[in-house]
């Protein structure tokens, strides 16, 4: 492939943009490969869609002969997650003449069943549907068996999971941040959802913690992250006449975060079903812990390699009993730790994650 590459944005996230991240740690572990890759913005929020598409073709025509890596999440390319407009990116890149690969962060419509999220669901369904038919290379982060739409998987539909977007942890770190003898076992919890959702978390967090508080001893709670801080009131509180020490930190800086994994026993990871598209949770992989998280559509190899204790969602008891069983048998977490590391080693390192890169695009 060509030594120069490409990464295209949409519109940034904020406080946080994890796909930029993600670009920006890619481009690096490429860049030890002789691969260097810039980053580029379709500014459509700042500037309108016909100025920053007449901007995207103008910069397109000195991209001959490079990969354009396009990143596609909803919100990235619509405010209100109609992302129709994106379909005119994938178009414009194709007139150019460069090799496109979209690369889908949402690798399925959003939820919802209000009459407004059927209109966007079918919106988003089109959208990737037509980015993958103008693409050269369509790079899915779930496996391409659990994609709802995709079907038979076309020969340029490739599965490669996102990484940490951590520096690198090893296991002299996790010993490094070895608790006392006697202090108490420590659980991660990385990040909440906003709204509605982001209460249920709270509240499952809540009883687990206290089912096993009652069972296994004092115990440690760190939650921190994008969110985690706007419930941290709800978490004092369900807590308070518990053993268990609480602390709440909002987003942290990425080193950190890998000192706040590295420190702990065990991540509870309840965003959701695990998958290897959920960042927060390979960084737990990432920083070798056992994780213990609802199982679901998109809950596959590897990410069930690693060491990751599968719960029920609709069984609330479940997420309890995991962590009783993690905490309680010191063998069974070195076990399942061990199993994380290999697990990010061969699939979740950014090393790896480029070498995939660079079969792919090299086909």
């Amino acid at each position: 492939m060509s030594a120069g590459a490409i990464a295209l944005l949409g519109r940034r996230d904020e406080p946080t943009d994890a796909v930029e991240e993600y670009c920006l740690f890619l481009g690096r572990a490429l860049r030890d490969r002789g691969i260097e890759t810039e980053l580029v913005r379709v500014p459509w929020a700042e500037r309108g869609w016909p100025n920053a598409l007449r901007e995207l073709r103008q910069k397109a025509t000195s991209w001959r002969g490079k990969w354009v890596l396009v990143q596609y999440t909803a919100l990235a390319w619509s405010a209100r997650g109609f992302p129709l407009r994106f379909i005119r990116v994938m178009k414009t890149l194709r007139e150019a003449g460069v090799r496109v690969a979209v690369v889908f962060h949402d690798a399925e419509p959003y939820a919802g069943g209000r009459m407004v999220d059927e209109m966007r669901r079918r919106a988003q369904l089109h959208a990737m549907q037509r980015a993958l038919h103008y693409a050269d290379l369509g790079v899915f982060t779930v496996a391409l068996g659990a994609i709802s739409w995709l079907g038979d998987p076309p020969p340029k539909a490739v599965f490669i999971p996102v990484g940490a977007n951590l520096p690198a942890a090893s296991p002299g770190s996790r010993k490094a941040a070895e608790r006392e003898e006697g202090g108490p076992l420590r659980v991660a919890v990385f990040g909440i959802t906003g709204g509605p959702a982001g209460r249920e978390e709270s509240a499952r967090i809540v009883e687990a913690m206290r089912f096993a508080a009652k069972r296994t001893g004092k115990l440690r709670l760190h939650a921190f992250g994008r969110i985690a801080s706007d419930f941290e009131s709800q978490l004092r509180e369900g807590l308070r006449d518990v053993s268990v020490d609480v602390q709440v930190d909002g987003v942290l800086p990425p080193e950190r975060v890998v000192e706040a994994l590295s420190a702990a026993d065990v991540m509870l990871f309840v965003r959701g079903a695990i998958s290897s598209r959920r960042g927060s949770a390979i960084a737990g992989i990432a920083c070798g812990l056992p994780v213990i998280a609802y199982g679901g559509r998109e809950t596959a190899a590897p990410v069930t390699d690693a060491g990751v204790v599968l719960v029920a969602r609709d069984k609330n008891a479940e997420l309890g009993e995991a962590l009783v069983r993690v905490l309680a048998d010191r063998d069974y977490r070195a076990s399942l730790a061990e199993r994380s590391w290999v697990a990010h080693t061969q699939y979740f390192a950014w090393e790896a994650i480029a070498a995939r890169y660079v079969e792919a695009l090299g086909k």
